[in-house]
């Protein structure tokens, strides 16, 4: 079974040459045919054909005269001239308007102009035990930041396909470059998992397609903030769970809601926010959160693992109070490759 949300997206200059619009409304196949255009009409839609893209923000801009309430219940669909099936993607005018404007962001999304990265994760000897994997653009292709790519596929519907394509990205570049044993924890967005079972279907084919241990992949919820529905939260972790797959917490100390939800979710591993392991060695008043959520994550079992480490001085600290794992510029920048020298240890 396939979850409508997690459906394929095709970029508008691969699928071809004729736009769906539904439903075909007089009034927009009168407004259409009047500004020139050949209107196919089918039974709940018309279709036009056009050359270029800028073809299709022409006729996007002849709709702007619609009624506003015709405008809103306005679907489109781009084919390569066949009637739409139902792989296809009805998107709302606003959205597809949006998708136009973004043109080059939403095509990095479409064609998954990206790669994966890989940040080291060390233990106390500062032994490499575990790579986070990070998006990052392809060489010589169109750059980007990924937090702004994401919010550009947020604004034009196409959030759940790009979380689903970086997983995939990670897990592909896991396969390549790290011996079984190895922790890969790869991100993953709470708001574009809307059936957990249905939804993770393809992350969880990847692993087996590619011979992988599923007990070698932590997935970190990000953005756990902005998480006001625990249970949805608490059904994706026992969906990976269910699969011999470990779930981690990213930004935990960044406000009082995320320590709320660890205690609920109890992850296996916790990642403490950065802002507190930035100068932890000198603030007391740091010091103080850093050892009373790792005594938490302890208390139900978690590793704990601190973020966004540059100096040697917050290594040690985070080291003397239990911290088990660390991660961040002092141990290596992210690259495409893992570093040279000794093999990683296992965990």
């Amino acid at each position: 079974m396939i979850c409508d949300n997690c459906s394929t997206f095709e970029a508008i200059e691969d699928q071809g040459r004729t736009v769906h619009m539904k439903p075909a409304r007089q009034e927009l196949v009168r407004l259409l045919a009047q500004n020139g255009y050949t209107v196919q009409e089918h039974n709940e839609s018309c279709a036009v054909n056009y050359k270029e893209r800028s073809d299709l923000i022409s006729i996007m801009e002849c709709l702007q005269s619609l009624p506003r309430n015709l405008c809103d219940e306005l679907s489109f669909c781009v084919t390569g001239g066949e009637a739409p099936k139902t792989r296809h993607i009805w998107t709302p005018m606003q959205r597809f308007e949006l998708q136009m404007e973004h043109y080059d962001m939403v095509n990095v999304i479409l064609h998954k102009e990206f790669t994966s990265y890989m940040q080291p994760i060390v233990d106390p000897s500062e032994h490499i035990v575990a790579y986070e994997f990070l998006l990052r653009p392809l060489k010589g292709g169109i750059p980007f930041k990924p937090h702004e790519l994401f919010e550009t596929a947020r604004k034009t519907g196409l959030q759940v396909f790009l979380d689903q394509a970086a997983r995939t990205s990670a897990i592909e570049t896991s396969a390549q470059w790290l011996p079984k044993g190895v922790k890969r924890f790869v991100n993953f967005l709470p708001s574009s998992i809307y059936d957990a079972q249905m939804c993770l279907n393809h992350t969880f084919h990847t692993i087996e397609r590619l011979g992988l241990d599923p007990g070698d992949f932590v997935f970190e919820v990000v953005e756990t903030e902005k998480v006001d529905d625990v249970g949805h939260l608490q059904s994706i972790f026992e969906a990976y769970r269910s699969h011999g797959i470990s779930v981690a917490m990213d930004d935990v100390g960044a406000g009082y809601s995320t320590l709320e939800q660890m205690i609920k979710l109890k992850p296996d591993y916790v990642k403490i926010d950065r802002s507190l392991i930035d100068g932890c060695d000198q603030n007391p008043t740091q010091q103080r959160q850093l050892v009373t959520i790792t005594h938490m994550a302890h208390e139900f079992g978690a590793m704990v693992l601190a973020e966004g480490i540059e100096r040697r001085e917050e290594f040690h600290f985070c080291r003397e109070i239990g911290i088990e794992l660390s991660q961040g510029y002092l141990f290596g920048k992210p690259s495409q490759r893992p570093p040279c020298g000794p093999e990683p240890q296992l965990i």
